[in-house]
């Protein structure tokens, strides 16, 4: 048993960093308005957060919310993985106000979007 378990903490110890060493895919402005308009399976992503990789240095993500009438009302939000106000305007990002579903009901929010996405979703 002591063995079994030495095994798998020294497994453990050298896949960490492996893991931990791949690098982010770099986004050109072009990925982003391409990912943005493709469609998506609203069930399979319903609830989901997706790291898509860095643009300008900085992590963009895929919120994927949905309210009550689940997969139907799952939208879709890129944007960048910083709260919107300077640290937004530094990455050159705009701070644009979405429609988020919740419960059966919608609520604003504001997110910092990439600047080429600022008037897409």
């Amino acid at each position: 048993m002591r063995l079994v378990l030495h095994s798998l903490v020294l497994l453990a110890a050298f896949a960490a960093p492996a893991l931990a060493a791949a690098p982010l895919r770099q986004l050109t402005d072009a990925d982003l308005v391409a990912y943005a308009a493709e469609p998506f399976d609203k069930a399979a992503m319903m609830f989901k957060r997706v790291a898509l990789g860095a643009h300008h240095g900085a992590l963009v993500v895929a919120d994927f919310p949905c309210g009550d009438v689940c997969p139907n009302y799952t939208v879709r939000i890129v944007h960048y993985d910083t709260a919107p106000g300077p640290a937004c305007a530094r990455l050159g990002g705009v701070i644009v106000t979405r429609s988020v579903p919740v419960s059966i009901a919608v609520t604003s929010q504001s997110f910092c979007v990439p600047a080429v996405l600022g008037g897409k979703r």
